[in-house]
């Protein structure tokens, strides 16, 4: 027989429990979640949302990656990867990115409940979008260049300008987003071309190519490792998920550090 939740999660537990934290009232949140890790949360991803606007107040922002990834070239999928004879069909196929109706992939209710959200924001870019919900929404999302996913020119790179705070809830440094910012901080990171399915007004859709840094998430669970032990992060519970917040722009420079001394880059052949 399946057994009852161990504890029962609200707006209000969940609220308090951010501000213990050390969610502050203004604060502007980059939010990382799992919504299982946080238990049995009475009104589910909704009373999340609810939440964090609670805890950020009215002057708050409340930021989420809202990532596409079916949104990038076919030839670079591998999960799973598709047959060849099916890539240019898929290009010529493909929906082009509308940051109203394309939904997130991979990203969890919690984020992709926000970019729906009344007043939500959310930025241009095909494949690696944000939304965002409160004062500061419309600044941070806007622009978002094509060739610039997640570097100084994105919404990432202005929450970093902007002293924006990172919160996992459930989640760890396997998906630090803003780890990625560092990687357009270094001289000689690689570069790979990508692509997208974009709005046409002559055809209602266009395949188009870009270049941009190379994104590799491989070794962030050590540079978050290493960046715990300088103190500069922030451990607690948040319903029953382990949370973890911390200066997104102080990540990033620590992140920027530890690459240049562990990193063997260069361009891709």
């Amino acid at each position: 027989m399946p057994t009852a939740p161990a504890t029962l999660q609200t707006r209000t537990s969940l609220a308090a429990e951010l501000t213990h934290l050390g969610v502050a009232p203004g604060d502007i949140l980059l939010v990382h979640s799992s919504l299982r890790a946080l238990g049995w949360v009475c009104g589910g991803q909704e009373t999340v949302v609810q939440a964090l606007i609670d805890a950020v107040g009215p002057h708050g922002t409340v930021t989420v990656p809202t990532q596409c990834g079916e949104q990038s070239d076919p030839a670079r999928w591998g999960n799973p990867p598709v047959p060849q004879e099916w890539w240019d069909e898929i290009r010529r196929s493909m929906p082009p990115y509308d940051p109203d109706r394309t939904p997130t992939t991979f990203m969890g209710r919690i984020p992709e409940l926000l970019r729906t959200w009344p007043g939500a924001v959310r930025s241009d870019h095909p494949q690696t979008s944000f939304a965002a919900l409160g004062v500061d929404a419309r600044e941070l999302m806007h622009p978002h260049p094509l060739s610039c996913r997640l570097g100084e020119e994105s919404p990432l790179g202005r929450l970093a300008r902007m002293q924006a705070k990172v919160l996992f809830l459930g989640t760890d440094y396997n998906t630090c987003t803003a780890f990625h910012l560092a990687e357009y901080r270094l001289p000689t990171s690689p570069t790979e071309t990508e692509g997208a399915s974009v709005p046409d007004p002559e055809h209602g859709a266009a395949w188009v190519t870009y270049t941009d840094i190379a994104l590799n998430e491989e070794d962030f669970p050590h540079i978050g490792s290493a960046f715990e032990e300088t103190g500069a992060v922030t451990i607690g519970r948040v319903g029953q998920a382990l949370a973890r917040m911390f200066p997104l722009a102080e990540a990033v420079d620590f992140a920027t550090e530890w690459m240049l001394s562990n990193r063997v880059t260069g361009p891709i052949t």
